[in-house]
């Protein structure tokens, strides 16, 4: 059974179709959280990411990790709804294999150091077991209504 399913992942994140990559939360601790993404050829970049051979860019497989992270971030947060978690940085981003259709993805996420408003994270992608893509985060934590 999921911790989170994606009705609460739409209650703690702000992104919406087609730019959310997270389909569930299978683990929740204070500082490691696991995600599950589904991989389906009917995702709307493989339309022009390789047609004939659709291979999940590693820029979204990223995007998926930040989503990830910041639903731990956000789950701590008792006024939520007035926050956003926006990525700040990425280090050390490495893409081992190739995610295809069909693929699920299998996202973990562990907390390095946070302090005030600042998150590091370090995380994994596994398909199968196999890692297919690991890097390290920041996040900062910002007001919705701010401009950053």
């Amino acid at each position: 059974m999921p911790v989170l399913d994606i009705e609460a992942i739409r209650d703690i994140l702000p992104h919406r179709y087609p730019f959310l990559f997270v389909d569930r939360i299978i683990e929740m601790e204070a500082e490691r959280i696991v995600g599950i993404k589904n991989v389906t050829v009917n995702e709307p970049y493989f339309v022009g990411h390789f047609p004939d051979f659709p291979v999940m860019p590693g820029v979204i497989i990223t995007e998926a990790m930040a989503q990830v992270a910041g639903v731990l971030v956000l789950s701590t947060i008792p006024d939520r709804k007035s926050k956003l978690v926006l990525l700040a940085s990425v280090e050390e981003a490495k893409f081992r294999r190739q995610v295809r259709p069909g693929d699920q993805l299998r996202i973990e996420m562990k907390m390095v150091r946070r302090k005030a408003s600042i998150a590091k994270m370090s995380g994994t992608v596994t398909v199968d077991g196999q890692i297919v893509a690991e890097a390290i985060m920041m996040c900062v934590l910002a007001d919705r209504e701010q401009k950053v």
